[in-house]
């Protein structure tokens, strides 16, 4: 599992507010709505939607150090899932 930068950018450039960030068979991944319920997104857990993030963090362009206090923050609160 890693939750990056990158990985958060990559979710807030998707065109959908729906897509999401999931783990997956131990991996962190951006994925569109309509293919969580596919057979290859099965088990997937929903970390966190684009709308989510978006309103989370008020603004669809954060600042770079925006970018990395989220991040380290949805990987602890993963972590402390036990993922």
């Amino acid at each position: 599992m890693m939750i990056d930068e990158a990985l958060v950018g990559e979710l807030l450039d998707a065109p959908q507010d729906d897509t999401a960030l999931v783990l997956l068979e131990g991996r962190a991944q951006v994925v569109e709505r309509a293919a969580l319920d596919s057979d290859r997104c099965r088990g997937a857990a929903v970390i966190l939607s684009r709308g989510d993030l978006v309103d989370r963090l008020g603004t669809p362009s954060p600042s770079p150090e925006e970018l990395t206090r989220i991040a380290a923050s949805l990987r602890d609160a993963v972590a402390k899932l036990g993922a």
